[in-house]
């Protein structure tokens, strides 16, 4: 079946997510613009997956737990898996590996841990827009190595993309799909080459994407991760 999908959504745990970005918001949001799959990706971390879980189940709404993680070269990294179970699990691989240095929500924002009904339970201590001390090959193994895939984020921007800081894309990190803002020309690729996923990387209610991009495949997350990891 066609999944239209946003699979870059922050929530409000990203502290450049806004106060609006909650569990519910988010999945009501797609329900609206007729959305059958959502990935919320938040900076290093994946402790607000469970409420989303919660939620996007309740509403028909396909959930594919992930993270972007900011690799040691700065370069933002899309990781998808299977379950929230193993998101969480790979989540607290990737905040243990931030340096100590505490958020200061005055200047960068509050990082909200909710529930199912957008109740904030918690926030988290480390910084989540630090960077983490493993490699980006590090990191896709460890992804692989665990059942997930890795998908470099936004390749055409001029921040944190892999081929702002690297100037290329290693052909041995073996990426299958890349993902490319539409806003920006895409140079330096040949999208043929790969499976080109387009997505929001939301940080605002009303910027989750509209119905547009779809992937063909059956409505679970094992299927998506496969189709991913394929190239068209």
């Amino acid at each position: 079946m066609k999944l239209y999908y946003d699979l870059h959504i922050h929530s409000s745990l990203s502290p450049c997510g806004d106060d609006d970005m909650t569990p519910n918001n988010i999945v009501h949001m797609a329900m609206l613009k007729e959305l059958n799959m959502i990935a919320v990706t938040d900076h290093n971390s994946a402790r607000n997956l469970p409420a989303v879980k919660k939620v996007a189940d309740e509403c028909g709404i396909l959930l594919i737990p992930g993270i972007e993680v900011t690799t040691a070269e700065e370069i933002h990294l899309l990781t998808y898996f299977e379950t929230v179970e193993e998101t969480m699990d790979f989540g607290e691989y990737i905040y243990d590996s931030l340096p100590d240095i505490s958020n200061r929500p005055e200047i960068f924002g509050e990082q909200k841990i909710m529930d199912e009904t957008d109740a904030v339970t918690g926030h988290l201590d480390k910084l989540l827009l630090t960077a983490s001390c493993h490699s980006i090959d590090a990191l896709c193994r460890e992804v692989r190595h665990r059942g997930g895939v890795p998908v470099p984020a936004h390749v055409n921007r001029e921040s944190n993309s892999i081929l702002m800081s690297l100037g290329f894309i290693p052909a041995d990190l073996e990426f299958s799909s890349l993902e490319v803002a539409e806003a920006f020309p895409l140079q330096g690729v040949n999208p043929a080459a790969y499976r080109v996923l387009y997505s929001s990387d939301a940080h605002y209610i009303m910027d989750i994407a509209e119905k547009r991009n779809y992937l063909n495949c059956d409505a679970n997350s094992a299927a998506v991760l496969e189709k991913i990891k394929t190239i068209p």
